[in-house]
């Protein structure tokens, strides 16, 4: 018994080897199953990952937490904006006062937008998403809501976008801001955030915009003259790592270091969220090791 038991054995070994290379020859031997790779640690308190093809969920790590969003909430500003009917982003939009009397007040990330200047709605978009500036989304804001005064319209606006978030069933989603400085109700989940990031990637302009490294905008002063402004740089370092093609970065006191992200290689596409990271440098390493673990999940 026990020589035929090894005589099974060898030739069970013996066959599987030759069908293992038969594979190889042919190159029908794929990469590891699914299943065999493995979930990567991150320091973010929140995280999720998705096939952003098919919207299969490759991972979480507390996604369905509320959390501070930072300005990754301007992802929803640009979504609204970008779903206003009839819209041209050629639009000037003129700089009020109350539009820089606000970043002072809060001291807040800017474009550096001048009181007075026409500014195109395409290049709020750039001053919005590349330095993340809440003068440019506030300027939005204003320029998309409805209402007699700069406040009622910012308040109508911000009810856009929690009726945007609710048609897009982020169940556990609330705005207070166009653009992250929360009043105390300004909160996501790294799931939620990632369906309005595959949302807002379906547009055109939205995709060029958060892929863009440095945008220069020209725009038109009081007096009809043309102004140069300093160029606008993206706050997101990962552009071009790897097939990364944004999405939009988010740093506060309290909410820490957030980002969402998309990225395509070799035809593979994958697209998540991390919220409350510790450091800037965490949040890229906690990223990274999404995608790549996206892409072995989706090969």
């Amino acid at each position: 018994m026990i020589t035929a038991t090894k005589g099974f054995r060898v030739r069970r070994a013996a066959a599987v080897a030759v069908t293992t290379g038969a594979m190889l020859a042919t190159g029908a031997l794929t990469a590891a199953p699914a299943q065999a790779v493995t979930a990567p640690t991150i320091t973010a308190k929140g995280g999720f990952l998705m096939n952003s093809a098919t919207g299969t969920t490759l991972f979480t790590k507390a996604a369905d937490t509320k959390r501070l969003t930072a300005s990754t909430t301007k992802v929803m500003t640009a979504k609204v904006v970008l779903s206003q009917s009839n819209l041209n982003l050629d639009t000037k939009v003129t700089i009020r006062k109350e539009v820089s009397d606000y970043i002072v007040s809060k001291g807040a990330s800017s474009a550096r937008l001048i009181v007075g200047d026409k500014v195109t709605v395409r290049q709020l978009l750039y001053g919005m998403m590349l330095p993340s500036g809440c003068d440019a989304a506030m300027a939005l804001a204003d320029k998309f809501g409805t209402g007699t005064t700069v406040n009622a319209r910012v308040k109508s606006f911000i009810g856009k976008m929690n009726t945007t978030a609710k048609n897009l069933g982020m169940t556990n989603t609330h705005f207070d801001s166009f653009d992250g400085i929360s009043n105390g109700s300004n909160y996501s989940t790294p799931r939620d955030l990632t369906k309005l990031a595959r949302s807002a990637m379906k547009s055109t302009t939205f995709k060029t915009v958060v892929k863009t490294k440095a945008y220069t905008a020209k725009t038109i002063t009081k007096t009809g003259a043309v102004r140069t402004m300093a160029t606008w740089n993206n706050t997101n370092t990962l552009l071009g790592w790897n097939g990364t093609l944004g999405i939009k970065t988010g740093s506060g006191t309290e909410a820490k270091y957030c980002l969402i992200f998309a990225a395509t290689l070799n035809g593979e596409s994958v697209m998540g969220t991390v919220l409350t990271s510790s450091s800037a440098d965490n949040r890229t390493a906690d990223v990274k090791k999404l995608i790549n673990y996206g892409y072995a999940r989706i090969s």
